[in-house]
């Protein structure tokens, strides 16, 4: 029976194209908008949670409070700080670090990056737990004075020219030599930004004591809560105020996925007003045809259909329409995450995107539910019209 109802539905969608289309529409930009918000949010989140696990879980970040990340300027962060911090037991190494979005020259041009400093002696083991590694060249190491390693987008796109190994750039009227460019990572940030020594970074930017971040690297992560406790307790008895943070790398995650978490339901909110639309659709829609139909619903019910029948065709009909519109929908929506994750990435930003079966499956019957709910009344309607009224209807 069900079956027969099926294709009833089906018979009664095809003879009326043009309408069922421009219905079916509603849905799938709604149902488009909500999918592809919902898997670009998604991709976001799986890129700060991959640059994170590079960041690495067994590091603890302090700054001041106020600090917004590299290229930001904080204030009360000192060389004492790293100090007082590198008197505490349980650290692999404690270096503190310097971030400048600068003027750099090159060839009488001219452009802007973000510089970051940390110690020379330090650099090779940091990057080595950070997990990244040139693409040519080599990395600073300890005793080096006057060298940068650049970013692949600073180094392709900054100035007409590229610049290659042994290329010479002017920093704060000091020069340095490319002895290495990183790998593209698909993060702007990185793949724009200019290493150099802190020693350098202190001299140029003439910040002798000063610290932007100070980055402790843990032995093991089981100490970490314990450690960042004994941080918190150690700074603030020895600088005498608490105008600083420490936080990990899972504390900056969560803060960033709450925020992620917002977003994404204040436009997942303002794509289902499309979607609501398309449910007015479907509902006008069956409305009309039931109208159109109420003489054909007379004969079903003077040959014997009982209410639940009419109930029911009416109802699959426009769960029909629902989930064509989902199907389509949940395909545009996908394609449009995909073609902002290529966008993205020809901007410099990595956006990891990844399909989602349940998601899609969830688009499928949230659609078909909007359409079924959107039909029942007209549907229960039709149901109780009396077969005498139905067959006099003009």
């Amino acid at each position: 029976m069900l079956v027969d109802y099926f294709l009833f539905a089906i018979n009664s969608i095809t003879h009326r194209k043009l309408r069922s289309w421009l219905t079916i529409i509603g849905i799938v930009i709604g149902v488009a908008a909500i999918i592809s918000l919902i898997t670009l949010s998604r991709g976001l989140e799986n890129t700060i949670k991959e640059q994170f696990e590079q960041f690495g879980a067994n590091r603890i970040l302090i700054s001041s409070k106020g600090f917004q990340g590299p290229g930001t300027l904080s204030e009360g962060l000192t060389t004492k700080d790293v100090e007082t911090i590198e008197k505490i037991s349980g650290f692999k190494y404690v270096i503190g670090a310097l971030f400048r979005q600068t003027e750099i020259k090159h060839n009488k041009e001219t452009g802007f990056a973000l510089v970051g400093a940390i110690p020379a002696k330090n650099y090779e083991e940091f990057i080595k737990d950070s997990g990244i590694d040139v693409m040519e060249g080599r990395i600073i190491k300890d005793g080096d004075k006057g060298v940068a390693v650049i970013g692949a987008r600073a180094a392709r796109d900054m100035f007409s020219k590229e610049l290659r190994l042994g290329t010479k750039i002017e920093i704060k009227k000091k020069e340095f030599k490319v002895i290495g460019i990183w790998e593209e990572t698909g993060d702007a940030n990185t793949d724009n930004r200019i290493s150099i020594t802190l020693e350098d970074a202190r001299e140029i930017f003439n910040e002798p004591e000063k610290v932007d971040t100070i980055i402790a690297q843990v032995k093991s992560t089981n100490d970490i809560p314990l450690l960042q406790k004994r941080i918190e307790h150690d700074l603030e008895r020895k600088r005498d105020d608490t105008n600083f943070q420490v936080l990990t790398a899972t504390q900056i995650t969560e803060q960033i996925n709450q925020v992620l978490g917002v977003i994404q339901i204040v436009l997942v909110g303002i794509a289902a007003i499309s979607l609501i639309v398309g449910a007015i659709g479907i509902m006008n829609s069956m409305y009309t045809s039931v109208l159109e139909r109420t003489r054909d619903i007379g004969i079903m019910k003077a040959i014997g259909a009982r209410n639940s029948d009419i109930l029911q065709i009416f109802l699959i009909e426009s769960g029909l329409m629902g989930f064509v519109g989902g199907l389509f929908g949940t395909i545009l929506g996908t394609l449009m995450a995909f073609i902002a994750q290529k966008f993205s990435k020809n901007a410099g930003f990595l956006l990891i995107i990844k399909l989602e079966p349940l998601l899609l499956l969830f688009g499928l019957v949230f659609a078909f539910l909007v359409g079924m709910l959107s039909g029942f009344l007209p549907a229960y309607q039709a149901s109780k019209l009396k077969p005498v009224d139905a067959l006099r209807y003009e």
